[in-house]
């Protein structure tokens, strides 16, 4: 049997932990004087009344007993929960019930698409929560990433399976250890950004809001003009190095903290991962500054922020990179594919996958003129298993296909080419901005049909848990036994 009992019992924790966190916008409106801190009140209450009764109408004596297909179970139908409360503060604000589960979607995704216009005269409380939502999203996928997806060999995703030889129930004491620990990390980082932010010149209020954005690499703003809105270049430097932080494994960040450093340091992932962001935004910047004749420093800041924040899938945007020709949109549509690390916040393929994909590549262009040698495939010093280059074969079809499917629907819903297909890009690759005059940079979600939206709001959520992730419980099999 599945065990419903436990896997109801966690989400009435997870609701009520959400009527917690609402309180926060509740108290911060409160401290502003701003009428909406009742809307937060009252949001607040509906899933702390209801959170309790599941968990006391659900529990049974200690220990918590959770296999795989409960835990996976969680996750899913826990993100599904914690879009539809996070949206209700949005439905009090007015917003209709499409483009505040959109938000709420994309805030928890850490997508950073928006329907909302008007940020900077928004109430800091509705704004305190798009960022809130994006800070839970953040640790979450962390979460699922290191814990869940690696026993699930997602695209590859076994690589970084924390070795044990337990079974996976047996692994929950372990698992939550581990989960305290990244959660820890998570808030030290977080904490760093804000306080980097606040000495270089913003608000108090703006550092909070910015820095859970920024580590999460979600991408929501508490003004229209997003990170153009400050002007002093070396804000935009702290958000690109924060904005990397958030999309480097947080597990080797734990290792960092034990004193192994060299795991930083010789990880090819992550090495691959800076030599791309370096060399791109190098080559960005000389092709901008013949573009638009502007100093080096002037054009470096603009592609290493912009370069940055799209292969992170963070979606800030100091500048409207979509006026700087039809070469950087081309370039631009390639970065929305690329991601960052494994086991971290960002999302899109990851570097890993391109890594593997090469080593694939090579060692079949080898065997086509030396059938008969034998080759291994090694990754960050270990050889690789011929399930990885499958699995990650797999992945990418699944992708390619996921994508051209949303793309067709969203055309037959009405959108242009350009708009449907970068949307389906930015949806499921949870990048943020599109491309075109409508989603674009300087554009925003709001004028799409809802059904556009509804159809975005499920490939955000296919793009989060990495497509397969979410096809799993489509599969018959994984109800049984």
């Amino acid at each position: 049997m599945f065990g419903l009992r436990t896997v109801f019992h966690i989400l009435g924790w997870v609701t009520c932990m959400i009527g917690i966190m609402l309180v926060l916008p509740a108290f911060t409106d409160l401290a502003y004087d701003n009428a909406d801190w009742r809307i937060f009140a009252l949001s607040s209450c509906l899933p702390l009344f209801f959170g309790t009764i599941m968990v006391i109408a659900t529990y049974s004596p200690p220990p918590l007993r959770l296999n795989f297909r409960q835990a996976y179970l969680v996750i899913i139908l826990g993100w599904l929960l914690v879009a539809a409360l996070g949206a209700i503060p949005f439905l009090g604000l007015g917003i209709r019930f499409v483009d505040a589960l959109f938000e709420s979607m994309s805030g928890l995704t850490t997508t950073g698409s928006t329907i909302l216009t008007g940020l900077d005269s928004l109430p800091p409380g509705m704004l305190l929560w798009r960022a809130t939502l994006q800070w839970i999203g953040g640790i979450g996928i962390i979460a699922i990433s290191v814990l869940i997806m690696p026993f699930l060999r997602v695209g590859g995703m076994q690589l970084f399976q924390v070795e044990s030889s337990d079974p996976f129930q047996d692994r929950i004491g372990s698992m939550f250890k581990t989960l305290r620990l990244l959660v820890d990390v998570y808030l030290v980082l977080t904490l760093a950004c804000a306080l980097t932010y606040f000495f270089l010149g913003m608000s108090g209020f703006d550092a909070v809001t910015h820095a859970m954005t920024t580590l999460s690499t979600g991408g929501f703003s508490t003004h229209d003009a997003s990170f153009a809105y400050f002007k002093n270049p070396w804000l935009h430097w702290a958000a690109g190095f924060f904005m990397i932080c958030g999309a480097i494994p947080f597990l080797l960040y734990v290792k960092l903290s034990m004193g192994h450093v060299r795991d930083l340091v010789r990880d090819a992932q992550v090495r691959g991962f800076l030599l791309f962001l370096a060399f791109t935004s190098l080559a960005m910047a000389l092709w901008l500054m013949a573009q638009l004749d502007i100093g080096f420093f002037k054009a470096l800041t603009l592609t290493f922020f912009n370069v940055v924040s799209v292969v992170t899938t963070t979606g800030f945007a100091s500048e409207d990179y979509t006026v700087w020709g039809t070469g950087a949109v081309g370039v631009f549509l390639f970065l929305m594919f690329v991601g960052g690390c494994a086991g971290s916040t960002s999302g899109a393929i990851k570097i890993y996958r391109f890594q593997i994909m090469l080593i694939f590549l090579r060692r079949h262009i080898r065997q086509l003129f030396s059938p008969n040698r034998i080759l291994s495939m090694r990754y960050n010093g270990r050889e690789l298993s011929h399930d990885v280059p499958l699995s990650v074969l797999v992945f990418l079809s699944a992708f390619v296909v996921t994508v051209s499917l949303v793309t067709i629907v969203l055309s037959l819903l009405g959108l242009d080419i350009v708009t449907a297909y970068s949307a389906s890009i930015t949806a499921i690759t949870n990048v943020g901005p599109g491309l075109g005059k409508i989603i674009g940079p300087s554009g925003n979600f709001q004028s799409l049909p809802d059904a556009a939206k509804a159809v975005l709001v499920f490939a955000m959520l296919a793009g989060r848990l990495e497509i397969l992730g979410l096809l799993v419980v489509l599969e018959p099999d994984f109800w049984r036994g």
